[in-house]
């Protein structure tokens, strides 16, 4: 069975609010964020990125290419230990609007050594216990791969990393996918062959970066934020499935009942793609998540009957393509609500 010391929601945090239009403080995240993603729900709007080595008032996009949008007042202006305060923007706040933001916690940001590898981040927050890495650093530009020594004391199955210095695609390296290919969080793309991370999967200590404007540009001239996660037994799970294209469709064991998903359709036997499909637990009607999100468009909300959070996992119930394609390949993200078992004997159950 699947165990931690430690409480999921300790790290990661779906919220729900209503945007007022005003100054908003916001309660019920369980500690001080380090990367919040927001979604409108109620209509087509960007979705965006905060984290805490950017500065937490500045933002990116999920679903676009542009730079880091920097000098803002207005997004989000304060933190807590229980949440933040949205300010006056549309895109955070807008008045009667409804939001979904998930938060993560990473941690450290001082005194950790990084001379095993090549880069030095200028800023970072590191979580072993969770198993996050948040660096930002600007790159060498080593036609032979350059390496950065993540400090996550485990090999880290994913990899996202966005240029901040110019609008450039989101870069993403996930263990299911072949090591010659990445995938774009801003487009619904499959898998394309890219030298990002130098044709070379993580290891315990390093994160290895190509040539490509992606990663790492022309020495000295780009910047770059890298989030990196390892797998924690109980916590976080990221693995693939294959479609069968029927509406009683596939099971994935996560270890954990979920309290959040993202699925991509990596690869498929007709050569198309599909959108990048965000699930909670906060948004699902008992067992069936049928609230979703695409991080890479700007559509409002969808609900359908998409699948089913388990104690153990999430079953598919949708035939669409996107999510069950007969013989395609799905990534998959996930974190715990809880674990099968975990601190104190909490037994995570099916609703």
């Amino acid at each position: 069975m699947a165990y931690i010391s430690f409480k999921p929601i300790d790290y990661f945090s779906t919220l729900l609010y209503t945007g007022t239009g005003s100054s908003n403080a916001l309660t019920g995240v369980g500690f001080q964020s380090d990367l919040i993603w927001t979604a409108t729900r109620n209509e087509a709007e960007i979705h965006p990125i905060n984290d805490s080595v950017s500065g937490i008032s500045s933002y990116l996009r999920s679903n676009d290419t542009d730079s880091l949008e920097t000098g803002q007042t207005q997004t989000i202006t304060a933190q807590s230990s229980d949440g933040y305060t949205v300010g006056t923007e549309d895109r955070f706040n807008q008045s009667s609007n409804t939001f979904v933001s998930w938060n993560w916690k990473a941690g450290t940001s001082t005194g950790l050594d990084f001379s095993a590898g090549d880069i030095t981040p200028s800023a970072y927050s590191v979580n072993t216990t969770s198993g996050i890495g948040i660096y930002k650093y600007t790159g060498p530009g080593t036609v032979g791969g350059d390496t950065l020594a993540h400090n996550l004391g485990a090999t880290p199955k994913l990899v996202i990393v966005k240029q901040l210095t110019d609008a450039y695609s989101w870069a993403i390296q996930h263990n299911s996918v072949a090591n010659t290919k990445i995938l774009n969080l801003d487009n619904a793309n499959a898998s394309a062959t890219n030298d990002a991370f130098h044709n070379t999967y993580p290891t315990s200590t390093l994160i290895t970066l190509g040539s490509s404007t992606y990663t790492n540009a022309a020495a000295g001239t780009k910047d770059y934020i890298m989030y990196a996660f390892t797998p924690v037994t109980g916590y976080s799970h990221f693995t693939q499935y294959l479609g069968n294209g029927n509406a009683d469709g596939m099971f994935i064991n996560t270890g954990f009942e979920p309290a959040f998903l993202l699925v991509k359709c990596s690869s498929t036997t007709s050569g198309g793609a599909g959108n990048w499909y965000i699930f909670d637990s906060k948004r699902a009607g008992y067992n069936i998540a049928n609230y979703s999100s695409k991080a890479n468009d700007t559509d409002a909300e969808a609900t359908s009957a998409y699948l089913d959070l388990l104690s153990n996992g999430f079953k598919i119930r949708n035939a669409a393509a996107d999510l069950n394609g007969s013989g395609n390949h799905y990534s998959v993200m996930a974190f715990a609500k809880n674990p099968i078992i975990g601190q104190g004997g909490t037994v995570g159950v099916a609703r």
